[in-house]
C-alpha cells in the first residue's frame, strides 16, 4: 500500500510540473526572415515566474538586452537595435516544448519571419 501510495504521488507531482516551462539558460536560434535570409544567432534568457530577461546576439543585429513573458508554453520576447541606422522592435512570439522552441517574429519595418531554437 505505502508503494502504491507513493507511486500516485509521485505520478501527480510529474503532472503538476508537466505545464511548469523553464526557459532559463543559453539558446541557440535558427532564424528565417525575408530580409536577411538565415541566420543563428543565440539569446541567454533568465526566467523568474513568467518574467523574462537576457540578452540577445548576432551577426546581423549585434548585442542587445532582451525582455519577455513565458505564459504555459507560450513565449514572448523583445528588444531594440539599431541595425545599419533603421530603429528597430524586434519581436519572438512562440512556443516552448522542452528544450526546443519555434515561432515567429517581427522586424517592424524590414518585415516578419520564423525562427527554432535549441536550448544548449
Amino acid at each position: 500500500m505505502k508503494v502504491l501510495i507513493a507511486l500516485l504521488a509521485a505520478s501527480a507531482l510529474l503532472i503538476a510540473q508537466g505545464g511548469k516551462v523553464d526557459v532559463t539558460g543559453n539558446w541557440s536560434l535558427q532564424v528565417n526572415t525575408q530580409a536577411g535570409g538565415t541566420t543563428t544567432p543565440s539569446v541567454t534568457l533568465k526566467q523568474e515566474g513568467e518574467k523574462l530577461t537576457g540578452k540577445y546576439t548576432s551577426e546581423a543585429l549585434g548585442e542587445a538586452s532582451v525582455t519577455g513573458t513565458v505564459k504555459g508554453q507560450q513565449i514572448e520576447f523583445s528588444f531594440d537595435v539599431n541595425a545599419q541606422g533603421f530603429q528597430l522592435h524586434v519581436v519572438y512570439t512562440g512556443t516552448v516544448d522542452g528544450n526546443a522552441m519555434k515561432g515567429k517574429l517581427s522586424l517592424g519595418e524590414l518585415g516578419d519571419g520564423t525562427f527554432t531554437g535549441k536550448k544548449q
